[in-house]
């Protein structure tokens, strides 16, 4: 295998063997392909594309260069939820515990921030002591016992992933369907689940952008699931904006509590009970969409949800303790706000740039090495539609460095676009895919 000729092939937009796609993954996941010549091929294929067939190569190799694991002890539903990816989206913290309560088994595995989308990995280990690194076996017990597990992918599961993904969110290869398929497919594969929902996002502030790429997207991704023997079912989400209004992983993570004090904003727990719904009536097919719902409400009302979060936390080496007493948890040093320059409503925000706000405020990481300030974040006061008035408040920023936070606020002011007429306010769950 010549790592120069396979480059070559698909930078020309040639379709890749099966066994030229398992021989060039193994070797750079080995150590014998530099990170040079496998970012040249990311590139080729963000550019050209993947056939089917390729897609689902890439898709068995990763997941065959690890373990799978084996729930078929647990006594029930085994299933999962996956993003695609956006700014504020903390759904799985939410719903992971509402599905635990429920009596579901979620072996849930996470990623890191990706490009300009936060990660639930990050947001979990801003409580201190979470650890995201179980081994294997106490994962899988955790999950027997506890109904749920929140890791990030240990060496064993898809390592040939875990290293190219590292790898595509430094080189601006994220956005692409085949890429984004075969990662997010082999480790849903892997962590031995009976039923998973994805949230494809789109809009400015997601991967993929528009309605026909998201769309794409979630066949893909189906598809793959469905070969596989799992059910699987998608969803079509909106990110034109931010998914309720905390950014950054502290902020994020508090946001996530409230949501299961029964505080939380209504975008994101509609988002949360939409995509909840769909693994409810997987596992009951008789379970009508309203009867879902109703019983993921109860675990919110009841405090069974928000109590499972908090053992899960425990469990995990976190201190729960933070969970109760949100208010005191370290602050940044620095704070400023983005005000509105003129009155009307709000019509547009760009998303994206939010998101690399965030990476500026050190929330996020510009190379695989960064550190994450906790601290940092965003809180945006506004929704597309809303009424705002001169000088309101439209986006509150913290950062303990000084220069990144007046640097975000003094472009600001771009994030948003205000108009004199109300806006048509983009629906929040576009389509369903089955």
């Amino acid at each position: 295998m010549i790592p120069y000729q396979i480059i070559e092939k698909k930078s020309q937009g040639l379709t890749l063997s099966e066994s030229e796609i398992k021989d060039f993954v193994l070797a750079y996941t080995a150590g014998n392909v530099p990170d040079y010549q496998m970012s040249a091929l990311l590139m080729a294929i963000f550019i050209k594309g993947m056939t089917t067939e390729e897609t689902l190569s890439l898709t068995k190799v990763m997941l065959e260069s690890g373990e799978c694991m084996d729930f078929t002890s647990a006594p029930g539903f085994v299933a999962d939820k996956h993003s695609t990816g956006g700014v504020g989206d903390k759904v799985s913290i939410l719903l992971a515990p509402i599905l635990a309560a429920l009596g579901i088994h979620i072996p849930m595995i996470s990623g890191r921030g990706l490009g300009h989308s936060g990660g639930t990995l990050d947001k979990l280990e801003s409580i201190p002591g979470f650890n995201v690194n179980l081994d294997l076996k106490t994962w899988h017990d955790l999950v027997l016992k506890e109904h749920v597990g929140l890791i990030g992918q240990t060496g064993n599961i898809c390592p040939a992933d875990k290293k190219i993904y590292a790898l595509r969110d430094v080189t601006a290869t994220v956005r692409s369907i085949p890429l984004i398929s075969a990662s997010i497919m082999s480790k849903k594969i892997a962590e031995g689940v009976q039923g998973l929902v994805l949230d494809v996002k789109t809009g400015n502030g997601a991967f993929m952008q528009t309605q026909d790429d998201s769309r794409a997207l979630a066949k893909s991704l189906v598809s793959i699931g469905k070969g596989y023997g799992i059910k699987t079912t998608a969803l079509i989400t909106d990110m034109n904006q931010p998914l309720g209004s905390a950014i950054g992983n502290w902020f994020e993570m508090e946001e996530s509590v409230r949501g299961l004090q029964g505080d939380g904003p209504a975008d994101l727990m509609d988002v949360t009970y939409a995509l909840g719904a769909e693994i409810l009536k997987m596992s009951n097919p008789d379970l009508t969409q309203e009867a879902a719902i109703e019983l993921q409400a109860k675990t919110v009302a009841d405090g069974s949800a928000f109590e499972k979060l908090k053992r899960i936390t425990e469990l995990q080496g976190g201190n729960p303790d933070v969970l109760d007493k949100l208010s005191d948890y370290p602050r940044a040093k620095y704070s400023g706000a983005v005000r509105a320059p003129r009155s009307g409503y709000l019509a547009k925000v760009d998303t994206m740039a939010l998101g690399f706000a965030g990476i500026q405020l050190g929330a996020g990481r510009r190379k695989i090495t960064d550190s994450i300030d906790y601290s940092s974040g965003m809180y945006i006061h506004s929704r597309i539609g809303d009424s705002v008035s001169s000088g309101e408040d439209m986006l509150t920023v913290y950062s303990n460095d000084e220069k990144a936070l007046d640097q975000v606020l003094a472009g600001g002011q771009d994030i948003f676009t205000i108009e004199q007429s109300p806006p048509e306010i983009p629906s929040l769950i576009r389509e369903r895919i089955e």
